[in-house]
């Protein structure tokens, strides 16, 4: 082994084990769910804890209410604002029980305790454009039953409750057929520009102004009450009094008409949910916090980062196993496809399916499935990455010439030896090409990361997308390619320095 491969090996060791900064320790993990009114009512909790003596960490946008909750059960969250309403038909359906009185007793028994309501209710609602409702003359969520072309688009979350879609449809015996799901954010969208109907609406959104949207009312009264509250671990009581002490001042201390006003002010201004919540304490507890402002600088530092956190941990992994894979493939025909056939049918699932797949297994083997470097959102990447290593192993292995293979056997070469001295070094142009197009895939892929909390360039795509602004949007997007750009730079420069040139020749003709 030369040289050239044993500064490769080292760099390689280099990228995957040497931290790229420092980690701070947190004694507190906030979170909050992918909305804006519970990334401010995460921020409220966080700067809380802050001016209590706390280090707090907010998980902003981690997910929807299954993620959120079963990452507070499992002790990766300690605190996170959620609705009764929401939990007693989604998490608790099974209990059958409707009562904000009896949800105490429920959470209870997982370890975990909950404040009173925080003063206001965030209910369920249809929504139309105003001027769109007038013209069919609905008023009533009854009335939607005389018009069967509608087209509905309501949030993923949302299709699946037990207090969703497809209770609401045998509760009003609705007959639309033209029915799906759409990020919440982006049914806004398509609701303003005329190309859908109705979506689901949180009664305190800031956008229902905005999109001059009318609500339709529930005469059948099926939405339950959903009064905001703050869920957390009951050990907080013991090892954070005074945090809790805090977070109960908030009980009945937030009025509809406030909540909505700051939903607006996050969404609609460039006011940060963080100043926003700063400005509510000091305005209504006379709670003054510092905030430092993140500048764009700041944000792309951290998730670029984050992000490479991500690529760095699943593509080495990915480069070991992938290369061990496609040689054993190379040497054993019929093992060899269906080894080809498992890791093209992991290529083939879908990537929110497979990170929420891999939520639970994760955990029980004990790593992390949130925050930067998430297990999770590395193993997927992992699994993604495999296929194209994989497959260039097991064709460059393929199109070594019979003729080197022949001469080696003459020489007395054992089978490792005319591996590793002939075989893989002309294999090694294809290899690297596969490498090549699983780090370009990776780097994609790791951005949707944004949406199990992994961080990385997901996460300013996830809040533009929130936030309707498309420099946020931008700003993950380009990055991410610019990060693939040099990704690729750098595996061609390592191409140069370990191909010989006549090797480099013979692969491209």
């Amino acid at each position: 082994m030369n040289w050239k491969w044993c500064l490769a090996i080292l760099v390689c060791v280099f990228v995957a084990f040497v931290p790229l900064e420092h980690k701070k320790s947190y004694d507190l993990h906030v979170a909050s769910k992918s909305f804006t009114e519970s990334v401010i009512l995460g921020e409220i909790a966080t700067l809380l804890a802050t001016h209590n003596g706390d280090k707090p960490l907010h998980h902003k946008q981690l997910g929807g209410t299954r993620v959120v909750f079963d990452a507070l059960v499992k002790g990766e969250i300690d605190v996170y604002p959620d609705y009764s309403g929401t939990l007693l038909k989604e998490i608790f359906s099974e209990s059958k029980l409707d009562k904000f009185e009896e949800l105490a007793s429920l959470l209870e028994k997982k370890g975990i305790s909950m404040t009173q309501s925080l003063g206001f209710e965030n209910s369920y609602a249809m929504g139309m454009l105003r001027e769109q409702a007038r013209k069919l003359n609905i008023r009533k969520v009854s009335d939607l039953r005389n018009h069967p072309e509608l087209k509905f688009r309501f949030s993923n979350e949302f299709m699946e409750r037990s207090d969703g879609w497809s209770a609401l449809k045998e509760e009003y015996d609705l007959p639309q057929q033209n029915v799906s799901g759409v990020e919440h954010d982006i049914a806004y969208r398509q609701l303003s520009n005329g190309s859908i109907d109705l979506i689901d609406i949180y009664t305190t959104d800031a956008k229902i102004q905005v999109y001059d949207i009318f609500l339709l009312q529930d005469d059948r009264n099926f939405f339950p009450d959903y009064f905001c509250i703050f869920l957390y671990r009951k050990e907080l009581e013991r090892s954070h009094p005074r945090f809790i002490k805090a977070l109960k001042k908030l009980e009945n201390g937030i009025s509809t008409d406030e909540m909505q006003k700051m939903n607006t002010i996050g969404e609609l201004t460039n006011t940060s949910e963080t100043r926003t919540a700063a400005n509510f304490l000091k305005k209504n507890f006379s709670i003054d916090v510092e905030v430092e402002e993140e500048t764009r600088f700041d944000r792309i530092y951290k998730t670029s980062i984050d992000h490479f956190e991500l690529v760095r941990k699943s593509l080495i992994a990915a480069i070991l196993v992938a290369i061990s894979l496609g040689i054993f493939a190379a040497k054993n025909k019929r093992v060899g496809r269906v080894v080809l056939a498992v890791v093209g049918i992991v290529q083939t699932i879908p990537a929110l399916a497979l990170l929420v797949l891999l939520m639970d297994p994760v955990h029980w083997l004990g790593f992390s499935t949130i925050g930067s470097g998430s297990a999770t959102a590395v193993v997927a990447l992992f699994l993604y990455s495999l296929l194209p290593i994989v497959r260039n192993t097991v064709l460059g292995l393929a199109e070594v010439s019979t003729s080197y293979k022949e001469s080696a056997d003459a020489l007395g070469m054992s089978s490792w030896s005319r591996l590793r001295l002939i075989e893989l070094p002309l294999a090694y142009p294809s290899i690297l090409a596969g490498i090549k197009t699983a780090a370009v895939i990776n780097v994609g892929f790791a951005t949707l990361g944004g949406l199990i909390g992994a961080g990385g360039y997901g996460q300013p795509i996830m809040t533009g997308i929130r936030l309707n602004r498309t420099s946020l949007i931008l700003e993950g997007a380009i990055s991410a390619a610019v990060m693939a750009l040099v990704v690729q730079g750098i595996f061609e420069l390592v191409e140069r320095i370990t191909v010989s040139r006549g090797l480099r020749i013979e692969a491209a003709e």
